[in-house]
């Protein structure tokens, strides 16, 4: 199997000989084998351990493993400690979104400050095939169908040419050691159930259909070549200084996928660049937003434009605060024990139950896909609709400032608040933010 990945490092032009590289340790047979077969095709590795404390006395047996395993191999040892529940809960992000993030951002550190050239992490050509189904079933365009990459900026992926029935006969070969996550026989994670479901009833119809995927993924990388290459003749073509011309888009097959491929760059989302795409012949001045920059419609041509430094900022509201001076003047209220039934209904007001919020809340502008729960209502309503329903002009939409709580809306400040934050009979802390 070393000869496999040394021929698959040098085809891919992941690594150089003597090379110094970060690699994440875990503990599991996967990296296990991958910092194994790098020491013994020479490469100066530092192994690199995340402890993210979410599977409590497991959490703590796999640092103690991977710190043995690194000083069997006589490796420089490295681990960082991480309050992941926290962080995410904090951010407004997922578990593992927020896990993957300390991880690389870690990673990247500790490259640098090792003077190492490369973070080598152990996903294999199983993990490949799973990010093709899981971008299939979340709808993809041709990148999403060409799975996991051997190479992202400075992250290799030595593995991705072996599966993991061939890691697990090389650490059995090796007898190596290694622990076990126990989250991952579960079967209630999208990615675990088509590891455990989806590819073993395909197997049922064909045996090879792991081969035929890895092929098929192959024949698609370079069709994305092809791709690549010709949708960048085309935004070099149509897009200047800021002006992407309408006419000249026109021209092209397939318009939508260039601005797509331009536009996405700037943080616009599938959606908006749809409703972009349909507004080529429609009326000037009509404008979208992605959070920090706009495209406005013109006669012949969108233009592309940043946000305003303020507009596009975001304002943080600690759990201890009772005055905000910028960007809005805000009065802040904590009452305990008040049943008085007595609510402020002014518009300016925002009387909401303190024990549903998350701190820090964030004031910020509004973005395209916001959705929340009207004061009253039941249903969701995106706030665009909400806009428009209220008759919103271009001008107050700019202006209009919305509260965050993790990724939550709960006020429209000065106009409504969130159906799920209000004030009721169990309320026992009455949180109230007054605009001055």
């Amino acid at each position: 199997m070393k000869r496999i990945i040394k021929n698959y490092i040098d085809r891919q032009r992941l690594l150089k000989f003597g090379n110094k590289i970060i690699v994440g340790l875990s503990g599991g047979a996967d990296s296990v084998a991958l910092l194994h077969s790098l020491h013994e095709l020479e490469y100066s590795c530092v192994a690199a351990h995340c402890n993210f404390h979410l599977r409590g006395e497991e959490s703590d047996r796999d640092e103690q493993f991977a710190a043995g395993f690194a000083a069997s191999l006589d490796l420089p040892f490295f681990k960082k400690d991480f309050d992941t529940r926290s962080i995410a809960k904090e951010r407004g992000i997922s578990i593992e979104m927020a896990a993957r993030d300390l991880r690389y951002q870690w990673f990247a550190e500790l490259k640098e400050n090792q003077s190492a050239d490369a973070i080598a992490v152990a996903h294999h050509r199983d993990d490949s095939i799973e990010t093709l189904f899981l971008n299939l079933i979340r709808g993809t365009g041709i990148k999403g169908l060409t799975g996991i990459q051997p190479r992202t900026g400075c992250i290799v992926r030595p593995l991705l040419c072996i599966s993991k029935e061939e890691i697990l006969q090389y650490v059995q070969t090796e007898n190596l050691p290694f622990v076990t996550d126990s989250s991952n026989e579960q079967d209630d994670i999208i990615r675990n159930k088509i590891r455990l479901q989806v590819i073993p009833l395909l197997e049922t119809i064909n045996p090879s259909i792991r081969e035929a995927l890895v092929q098929t993924m192959d024949n698609l990388n370079e069709a994305a070549k092809i791709y690549n290459t010709e949708i960048e003749k085309a935004i070099q073509s149509v897009y200047n200084k800021g002006s992407i011309s309408i006419p000249l888009l026109k021209t092209f097959p397939s318009p939508e996928s260039v601005l797509f491929e331009l536009l996405k760059n700037y943080g616009f989302g599938k959606e908006v660049i749809r409703e972009i795409y349909s507004a080529m012949d429609g009326q000037a001045g009509k404008t979208f937003y992605a959070p920090e920059y706009y495209v406005v419609k013109d006669r012949n041509e969108f233009l592309l434009s940043v946000i305003a430094d303020e507009d596009k900022k975001e304002y943080f509201i600690q759990k201890d605060e009772t005055f905000l001076e910028y960007p809005l003047r805000m009065e802040i209220t904590l009452r305990t024990n008040d049943t008085s039934g007595d609510i402020d209904k002014n518009p300016d007001t925002a009387c909401l139950d303190y024990d549903k919020l998350h701190f820090p809340l964030i004031l910020r502008k509004w973005i395209i896909g916001d959705k929340f729960i009207p004061f009253g209502m039941k249903n969701y309503q995106k706030l665009s609709d909400f806009f428009t329903n209220c008759k919103f002009s271009k001008i107050q939409k700019e202006k209009t400032w919305i509260l965050t709580s993790g990724n939550e809306i709960v006020w429209i400040v000065n106009h409504r608040i969130d159906e799920r934050f209000k004030v009721n009979a169990t309320t026992k802390k009455r949180y109230i933010i007054k605009v001055l």
